[in-house]
């Protein structure tokens, strides 16, 4: 949607870079969450760093010289930093967010430290695993995810990362929940496309409602006789062509998960009453065209 939109937006007709641009926004989803999960360590690293040094300072005091590496030695760094599926994907994508931003792991860990969360588990001087879990669970919700300056970074860096964040946050948050006090492989970085099928289907999808635009307008031009098309958001336009390409250019996908998922995003993406609009348009869009037997669904999925 918003690849169109922004085709649109710059009167570009160059398909083959728009198209190549969705792919390296999808594509970049992977890194931030590597940006994010290995944010985590970073911390890890940089505290174990700063015991390290003042230790070795020449009038360090007894708690300097013997500190406190309850935090350092949490169980949940340990793991991922073993880990196989986040070292191959670290390297693989070649990640130095931090090493050019380290000062953002500095922030992060002074905001850390400035926590009840923090004060807390190191005042317990028996440790557990479900201990450890949590507290970096509850660190990444309560004080890495809402911290303003992390998200101005983040959004400085990739524009297209914006929209991805929440989902990105939501799946971490979600993995270190649930993780478990053994070295397995039940932690490993997410793909971004389920299969083959599901990539293909981002450029089908593409492809169809661009190369269409025109046709699919007809649909839904007569259903508004009180709307000049003119003063319909290019937003709800955009959605209408999408919802209808599927509807009509992609059997195996039921008709209900086309109008719920165009109706999600309306009312993420358009004005508040956009949802209404767009909903009423599809619902007697759909009545006709079952009745002409213009659109037939088959496949798995469609009772």
């Amino acid at each position: 949607m918003q690849s169109i939109y922004a085709m649109h937006q710059n009167g570009s007709d160059n398909l083959e870079k728009e198209e190549k641009f969705l792919f390296y926004s999808i594509d970049n989803i992977q890194d931030l969450y590597l940006t994010m999960i290995s944010s985590l360590l970073e911390i890890c690293k940089k505290e174990t760093v700063f015991l390290h040094k003042s230790s070795l300072k020449h009038l360090a005091t007894p708690e300097e010289r013997k500190p406190n590496e309850k935090f350092i030695k949490n169980s949940i760094f340990q793991i991922l930093a073993e880990n196989n599926s986040l070292s191959i994907a670290m390297e693989s994508r070649k990640m130095d967010a931090w090493t050019l931003n380290d000062d953002y792991i500095s922030l992060l860990l002074n905001a850390i430290k400035a926590s009840t969360l923090y004060t807390d588990y190191m005042s317990n001087p028996v440790s557990s695993f479900e201990e450890d879990r949590k507290l970096i669970a509850d660190l990444f919700v309560e004080v890495i995810v809402p911290n303003e300056k992390l998200y101005e970074f983040l959004e400085d860096d990739k524009l297209t990362w914006i929209d991805d964040i929440p989902l990105v946050n939501t799946h971490i948050i979600k993995q270190l929940k649930a993780m478990k006090p053994i070295m397995d492989d039940d932690f490993t970085v997410p793909k971004v496309y389920k299969d083959s099928e599901d990539k293909a289907f981002v450029k089908e999808l593409f492809r169809k409602t661009v190369l269409n635009e025109p046709e699919l307008a007809k649909e839904f031009v007569d259903k508004t006789p009180n709307w000049d098309s003119d003063r319909i958001a290019e937003v709800d336009t955009i959605i209408l062509k999408m919802a209808i390409c599927e509807l009509l250019k992609f059997p195996s996908i039921p008709v209900k998960v086309t109008l719920n998922e165009y109706l999600e995003l309306a009312k993420e993406y358009s004005t508040p009453k956009s949802s209404i609009f767009i909903n009423g348009i599809l619902d007697n869009l759909v009545k006709e065209l079952e009745a002409n037997k213009k659109m037939i669904k088959t496949g798995r999925g469609l009772m």
